[in-house]
Parts: structure tokens; C-alpha cells; sequence
């Protein structure tokens, strides 16, 4: 086959490195050309040729020519931009037609809509798909382009945690825990309140666009934060800021659940999940960065770093529906978006399993947001360190361990489905288990050791929890409902650690704030038996009428 406009790229395949040969088009007697969607591999250790997996977004396949690709880590190969071929089709076809007429206004009319269609057609293949050269196996570059969100998402909410010191000198009412904790909890309470609301929406509306929308707007409420000059100007831009970030998760979770089914979905919401781990262990470093600059300028850093992105997603992420949408009579459309609303909620607060996963949700979200809020400070009261030494240590200890739980948990569990179907729910105990014994070492540990192993081992399990929620819950929910169901689960869990945050703030001012987190693993030990016993899934993908 002689290929014209394929794309090249070495990268280790199976066997050592091998040049793989992507897509291309070949010419035919008629003037028209044919666009392909294979992929090929030469292996340079053998001299040989292999077909491999045909180009598609993990669903549907395409055809691809006169693009880019770049190797990306170690065994995977990401293209994009390029041509799948269906406007260049039509301008071939003009082309030939234009040289088969010899009627003058014939060829006058062509050339005219060849112009029109080279002037205003919506550009060419705008996806971004990435291979493994292990698995064989092509997927849409959704977790990637959504683990940056997620990055930001954390980075910019978590960076205040650690940051109190330096604004301190210039808004004094945050010397006080209480205050301090009052400013952390107006987020989550908005956060919690907003996320069924965002649930829903995400069931009805384009989910690119809100996670676009919301990407732009918290990041500029970031920025703003560099401006603030008093208490109550931080105190309701951290409200907005929860009114905007609480439209992503929701949205963002129910997308890639979509685009990964159930071999992968664990691990892909697990990748995802990393995100938010390395962005809150980013954000831990907010008050090394304003220590060496200023909280004004590590405000507006972060924040314009999110409005780039916002537009870099406008171009490179899609939507995907699983089912095909049907065409309504515009007259009855708000009424069946009533009934569709009403009988969504109806089925989740029917669903005894949602309640139980609603439950154990709730309880792990204590320790979940008392960790990200008040460890740089009990890092910093147990061990005697400054905030900029403890910041930093508390954020990555916790994000580090977690992304291993992720990644490990998404990986057990996808394995763990295939033979028993409680596999999830078996892979998300373990991790609630890990979780009890280190919160006690947190609370009670006054040296290094104990408190930095005791974190760790929090983190690992909570990972292997968090892996395992969107999977569990596409268990007992079918996909029209899940950005609903995550929304209320958001706002009972983050209700829940808005509550917890306020309510250490009292054990902060009075010198008990590891007794407050020790606490905590006796309701952690409660809703696990409460999972293991009570939660029982029959399906892997649960799907309704």
C-alpha cells in the first residue's frame, strides 16, 4: 500500500522500538482519494511489518490523514488534527466534477460552492486520540484533557488551606481559627447546595460546555482573590468560587463513565482522580510561593493558568452520549424535561443501594475534607514546623499516597468485577479500612514517623475508595441519571465536610485538634459494615426501561 499524509511516530512497542505508521490516503483513478484508518507497526528489531488496531475514539472509528503525532510517556502514541476526510471528500468531488464539465455555467456554479465550502466549513478532525502500543487499543483523549481540570480544580481551592499565614498580615481576622474555618466552610456549604443542582444540569445540558464554563470562571474568581483586601471580599469570593467549581465533577465523572466502559472505568476515573491529588499537593505549595512572592501574585498565577486552559478545552473536548437523542415535539419538551427530572429523582431516592452508597459517602467525607483543610495545620501544631515546611509535607504525603490508592484501587477493581461482582464494593472496604487505624495515628502521633506513615496509609486508602465511587454507583444507576446521583453525593459529602471543617476550627483554637481527627475513625468504622453488609450489586452496568 503507498500512503501519502500518514502520520510516523517511534515508540516502544511490545518487542523494543517500532516506527508505527498511522492513517494516510491513497489516490484512485478517479481523482478521488481514500482516507484511511489503519495503523501499522515495523518492528526495526525484526525488519517486519504488523497490522495493527484500526484508528477509532474507543467506540467508533475513523479515518485519519495529514495530522500530527508525538510519542507520549513510554508505550503510547498521541495524534491529532489532520483530516478524517469528509470535507476533503466533497472538495475532491467538486474538483473532479469541475474538470469533467464543459458547460460554462455549470463549472462557474461548482467552482462558486467549492470556494463557499473552502471559506466556511468548521475545520477538519479536531479529536485527539491517543494508542497504547501494549494493548493495542485506541481511546479518545478524554482523561487526559479532564485530569489538567481536575489539577486545577484542587490546586486552586486547596492553595488557601496553606496560605493563612501570609494573608494574615494583611486581613487580620484570619488569626482566628474560627474565622479561618468559616471562610473554608462558605465553600463547601455552596459547593454541597450547588452539586445536585450541577448533577442535574449535566444530565440535560452539554457537559463540555460546563466544564469549560466553570474551568473559566472559578479560575478567574482565583485570579480576583489576588485583589481581595478584606475578609469579607476573600469570604464571598471563595462562596462564587464554590458555585462554580461544584458544575465540574458532576459532569466531568459522568463524561468519562461514557467514554469507559466497564474493563476500564475504574481505572480511568482512578487516572482521573490523580488530578485531584496532584493538584491539591500543588496547591500545598501556595505558601511557599507567596513566602518567596506574595499571596497577591500566587493568586493570580494559579488563576490565569485555568483561563488559558479554558480556552485550550473549547477546541479538544467533546461531548458523548451513550444513547441517540430523539426528536421531540417542541410543544411538550418542558413538560417531558419535568417528567424526565422528576422521575430520575424519584428512581434515586427510591434506590435503597443509593441511600447506602449515600450514606457511606457522607461518613468518609469528614475525614476526606478534614484532611484537606486542617493537616498542614495539625502537621504544623504536632511537629513543631512552620506553615511553609508543613503546607507542602501535609499536601504531598496525602496526594502522593492517594495516587497510588487510585491507580491501585482502579486496577483491582477492574480485574476483581470481572469475577465477582462485588468486586468494587470489596476494593473500596479495603481502602475504608486502611483509613481507621490512620486517622487514630494521626490524631494521637506526635512524631515524625508516626504522623507521616499514618497519612500515607490514609491516602493510599482513600484512594482505593475514591476509585471506586462513579463505578460502584453505575452499578445500581443507569446513565441518564448518574451526573444527578454524583451531585447529590457531592453535596451530602461535601455538606458533611463543610461541617467538619467549622467544627475543627473550635478544636484548632482550643490546642485538641488531633483528638478531632481520632475521632473520626469510629464513623468510619460504622459505614464500612454498613457497605459490606448492606451494599449488593447484581450488574456491572446497570441500565433501566
Amino acid at each position: 500500500m503507498a500512503l501519502a499524509n500518514a502520520v510516523a511516530v517511534v515508540q516502544k512497542g511490545k518487542e523494543g522500538k517500532t516506527i508505527y505508521v498511522v492513517g494516510g490516503r491513497t489516490k484512485t483513478p478517479s481523482g478521488i482519494s481514500n482516507l484511511q484508518n489503519t495503523t501499522f507497526a515495523f518492528n526495526l528489531k525484526k525488519q517486519t511489518w504488523e497490522t495493527c488496531a484500526i484508528i477509532s475514539d474507543g467506540i467508533n472509528t475513523t479515518n485519519f490523514s495529514a495530522g500530527a503525532g508525538v510519542p507520549v510517556g513510554s508505550h503510547s502514541v498521541l495524534i491529532l488534527g489532520g483530516d478524517n476526510g469528509l470535507t476533503f471528500h466533497k472538495i475532491e468531488n467538486y474538483l473532479s466534477q469541475i474538470a469533467q464539465t464543459d458547460n460554462p455555467e455549470e463549472k462557474s456554479r461548482l467552482i462558486a460552492e467549492k470556494n463557499i465550502l473552502n471559506t466556511t466549513h468548521q475545520g477538519f478532525y479536531k479529536g485527539m486520540l491517543l494508542y497504547n502500543t501494549l494493548t493495542n487499543k485506541w481511546s479518545k483523549l478524554v482523561v487526559g484533557l479532564l485530569w489538567i481540570v481536575a489539577l486545577l480544580n484542587y490546586m486552586d481551592r486547596q492553595m488557601l488551606a496553606t496560605m493563612r499565614p501570609s494573608m494574615e498580615i494583611d486581613i487580620p481576622e484570619l488569626v482566628s481559627g474560627e474565622n479561618f474555618g468559616r471562610l473554608m466552610a462558605i465553600f463547601l456549604w455552596i459547593y454541597a447546595l450547588m452539586s445536585p443542582v450541577s448533577g442535574l444540569i449535566a444530565d440535560k445540558l452539554n457537559r463540555k460546555w460546563l466544564i469549560v464554563g466553570s474551568l473559566f470562571v472559578w479560575s478567574a474568581v482565583t485570579y480576583m482573590m489576588g485583589y481581595a483586601t478584606s475578609y469579607n471580599q476573600v469570604y464571598w469570593l471563595r462562596a462564587l468560587m464554590g458555585v462554580s467549581e461544584a458544575l465540574y465533577i458532576p459532569a466531568g465523572l459522568s463524561l468519562i463513565a461514557d467514554y469507559h466502559q466497564q474493563k476500564t472505568r475504574s481505572l480511568a476515573i482512578g487516572i482521573h482522580m490523580t488530578g485531584l491529588y496532584v493538584g491539591s499537593a500543588l496547591g500545598g505549595f501556595g505558601a511557599t510561593i507567596a513566602a518567596a512572592y506574595s499571596w497577591h501574585s500566587t493568586f493570580h498565577y494559579f488563576g490565569l493558568v485555568g483561563v488559558v486552559y479554558a480556552f485550550i478545552l473549547v477546541f479538544f473536548l467533546f461531548e458523548k452520549k451513550v444513547s441517540e437523542t430523539t426528536t421531540v415535539d417542541p410543544d411538550s419538551l418542558s413538560s417531558n424535561d419535568k417528567q424526565s427530572l422528576f422521575k430520575g429523582l424519584a428512581l434515586l431516592l427510591t434506590n435503597i443501594s443509593f441511600w447506602i452508597i449515600l450514606f457511606f459517602f457522607a461518613i468518609i467525607s469528614l475525614p476526606g475534607w478534614a484532611t484537606k483543610n486542617w493537616l498542614p495545620t495539625l502537621f504544623s501544631d504536632s511537629l513543631g514546623i512552620s506553615m511553609e515546611q508543613a503546607g507542602p509535607l501535609a499536601t504531598i504525603t496525602i496526594s502522593f499516597s492517594s495516587l497510588l490508592g487510585v491507580i491501585f484501587g482502579g486496577i483491582l477493581s477492574d480485574k476483581w468485577v470481572q469475577k465477582n461482582i462485588k468486586g468494587r464494593v470489596y476494593t473500596s472496604a479495603i481502602g475504608l479500612c486502611l483509613t481507621i487505624p490512620a486517622l487514630l495515628l494521626i490524631g494521637f502521633g506526635h512524631s515524625l514517623f508516626h504522623i507521616v506513615t499514618a497519612a500515607l496509609c490514609f491516602g493510599f486508602g482513600f484512594g482505593m475508595f475514591d476509585a471506586n465511587n462513579m463505578p460502584i454507583l453505575c452499578q445500581f444507576v443507569s446513565s441518564k441519571y448518574r451526573a444527578t446521583a454524583y451531585g447529590i453525593l457531592n453535596m451530602t459529602g461535601v455538606g458533611c465536610g463543610a461541617l467538619v471543617t467549622s467544627i475543627l476550627g473550635k478544636y484548632a483554637d482550643s490546642g485538641t485538634l488531633g483528638n478531632g481527627f481520632a475521632l473520626m475513625a469510629g464513623v468510619v468504622l460504622v459505614a464500612l459494615l454498613v457497605q459490606i453488609i448492606f451494599l449488593r450489586p447484581q450488574v456491572n452496568d446497570y441500565t433501566d426501561a
